[in-house]
């Protein structure tokens, strides 16, 4: 199994672009599936330097409903006219940052024939590979919403991210989890789960508790799981935490491919 990274917020790389987003492309038993498009049609062109066909994908997935990651999700509607893209049933829904912000989908898009919403718990897309609704995830440790906000009938309220969704592949004996935010917390996720291997965000970039980014290490150890993370992770995050974690937690860039 090989996952490429097509887009996030870093890069080595001159050719390639880099922005606040994220973008996977999987390559699994003969099929290729999307998760995230990034904030813009950059992670399309990034594919296209890295020698991958977009039109090849069989599936995509959003992992939830932040323009950070399904910004470029029109660019790879004209790019591919077969896969379809599965979303969350809340996933078009209004989403606010801790400003005010829209940081919310294209709702022109959520209409679209391409995309498909995953009403059920659990969707199995492929043997052993399903998308997992957040709803699902019990949340036993708190976790702050970061000021991020939905409406409700016309009145904004805390985000409960219900429009985040997760992919799980089993392959063989080893379960691997796709998440792009965390935004239900990672500590909630990896609990619930518990994978052998977990790719995604952490969404740690706003926290200067350097005490409580240890305490999560240090709970998160206590799982089998080999992290690797980016995006939203922050930089300074994951030096703090890599200082309790070591090789349990690995970073990836945009142009990286990670084989697991």
């Amino acid at each position: 199994m090989k996952i490429h990274c097509l887009i996030e917020n870093t890069c080595h790389s001159g050719e390639l672009k880099a922005e606040h987003g994220l973008s996977l492309l999987i390559e699994i038993g003969g099929r290729r599936i999307l998760f995230d498009t990034g904030a813009s049609a950059a992670f399309a062109a990034n594919a296209e330097c890295m020698l991958l066909d977009l039109s090849t994908v069989d599936a995509a997935i959003l992992s939830h409903g932040h323009y950070d990651h399904g910004g470029g999700l029109e660019r790879f509607l004209e790019l591919n006219h077969k896969a379809r893209v599965w979303a969350s049933p809340h996933a078009f829904e209004p989403h606010f940052n801790a400003s005010g912000k829209d940081i919310g989908l294209p709702p022109t898009l959520q209409a679209h024939p391409g995309i498909l919403r995953a009403a059920a718990p659990v969707t199995e897309l492929y043997p052993g590979i399903t998308l997992h609704q957040g709803p699902q995830v019990p949340m036993l440790h708190p976790t702050p919403d970061a000021g991020m906000s939905t409406m409700q009938n016309g009145i904004r309220i805390p985000d409960d991210f219900r429009h985040e969704q997760y992919l799980l592949i089993q392959e063989e004996e080893k379960r691997i989890l796709l998440s792009g935010c965390s935004h239900r917390g990672i500590l909630n996720i990896v609990h619930h789960f518990q994978p052998d291997v977990l790719v995604g965000g952490f969404h740690l970039m706003k926290e200067t508790n350097a005490g409580r980014i240890t305490q999560l290490a240090e709970e998160l150890l206590q799982f089998p799981t080999v992290y690797y993370t980016a995006h939203c992770t922050g930089e300074w995050a994951v030096g703090i935490m890599q200082q309790r974690m070591g090789s349990r937690l690995r970073t990836f860039s945009t142009g990286d491919s990670l084989s697991i």
